[in-house]
């Protein structure tokens, strides 16, 4: 209870005694919120990031061979071995509606009508149910609660190409190879609690994070199949950045320069020279992650991860189990129990809920 209820300062007080530890581990009570880590409810967060196993090793995050995306062409060809069809590129534009309360296909951009009696929707709640459901097909208790729901993000995904790995000073080595010290996940800037609740307050006034909180990792030390020889790719999540600064406008170049310099410059704290070593960077802000990927605010998480939205909240009160108030439309994303992260828990268990439907009949 006191894991679920408290904020995450409370816990790691509790627990451990040095700042730059309990920093340390606070990053995962915040990742990807708006949230301080003096916020209730934020120790749950810290739970959900370290719950999981990889391989059966518990408590460990692992790298993907190839990226990110290697995992979608596993799941993809396991289920094309058993047999599913699967299309890319082609936009859902509408889900088709019969009787006003029961799910008949969806219609595709380019007007195509794909016809079946389920549709299960990865998207967001927001998208699924004010965008791809046609007006009036849902209660307006439930309309109300999906439109009001909390898809606000601060999060901004910088991926960064680079000739040379960064030297960190406190590790007082100066070889160009990969060490234990380019393997993990590396932590900029946030040396305590208070830094990164400072750097959260900055968000809440509007205004990116003076500090940015930024998380490194450098896949290609141990993945060499994603950069040429001798060149690294480094991904930096940095928060804190709000949907809509009041001081600029992500869209404006300048701006977006000026703060990824921030974030290099922060590094240079810590691995002078870094910034001379950027060959080029990617940057996607909490809008470019909703125009480009489809995620409402730029949440990671199809949602907040918040007290009021978890568990049975998930994504709004009694809906909590994958169905939803149309016949054959099931939610099976990150806005559905229990939430964001790199698991399949919502689709696993949205899946079974649907063969046990079926067998009902």
């Amino acid at each position: 209870m006191d894991l679920l209820l408290a904020p995450a300062s409370k816990v790691l007080n509790n627990w451990f005694e040095t700042d730059v530890l309990k920093a340390t581990l606070a990053t995962d009570a915040v990742i990807g919120s708006t949230a301080s880590v003096h916020t209730p409810g934020s120790g749950y967060v810290l739970l959900h990031h370290v719950m999981g196993e990889t391989d059966g090793d518990r408590g460990i995050w692992s790298y993907v061979e190839g990226g990110m995306g290697s995992i979608s062409k596993a799941i993809s060809n396991a289920a094309m071995e058993a047999g599913a069809h699967i299309v890319t590129n082609s936009e859902v534009s509408q889900l088709l509606i019969e009787d006003s309360s029961t799910v008949s296909g969806v219609i595709l951009a380019d007007g195509t009508k794909v016809h079946s009696s389920i549709v299960l929707s990865n998207a967001t709640p927001y998208r699924t149910f004010m965008e791809l459901v046609p007006n009036d097909a849902l209660p307006d208790d439930f309309v109300r609660a999906i439109k009001h729901s909390d898809y606000s993000s601060a999060t901004t995904k910088i991926n960064v190409a680079v000739d040379k790995l960064p030297q960190f000073e406190c590790c007082k080595l100066n070889h160009p190879h990969a060490g234990p010290q380019h393997f993990g996940t590396i932590h900029i800037g946030s040396e305590s609690m208070e830094e990164i609740h400072s750097a959260s307050q900055d968000a809440v006034n509007g205004v990116p994070s003076r500090r940015p909180v930024i998380e490194m990792t450098i896949p290609s030390t141990l993945d060499k199949s994603i950069s040429p020889p001798g060149l690294h790719v480094i991904n930096l999540f940095v928060q804190y950045t709000p949907y809509k600064p009041l001081d600029g406008d992500w869209q404006d170049h300048e701006y977006r320069e000026s703060f990824a310099q921030k974030c290099f410059k922060l590094i240079d704290e810590y691995a002078p020279g870094f910034s001379t070593s950027v060959i080029g960077y990617d940057m996607l802000t909490p809008p470019d992650l909703e125009r480009e990927i489809g995620l409402t605010g730029g949440n990671i998480f199809h949602g907040s991860m918040g007290l009021d939205s978890l568990f049975l909240m998930r994504p709004v009160k009694g809906w909590s189990n994958y169905k939803t108030p149309l016949k054959g439309l099931y939610l099976c994303g990150s806005g559905a129990h229990p939430g964001g992260g790199v698991m399949g828990a919502p689709g696993r268990n949205a899946a079974h809920l649907v063969l046990q439907d079926l067998k009902k009949g």
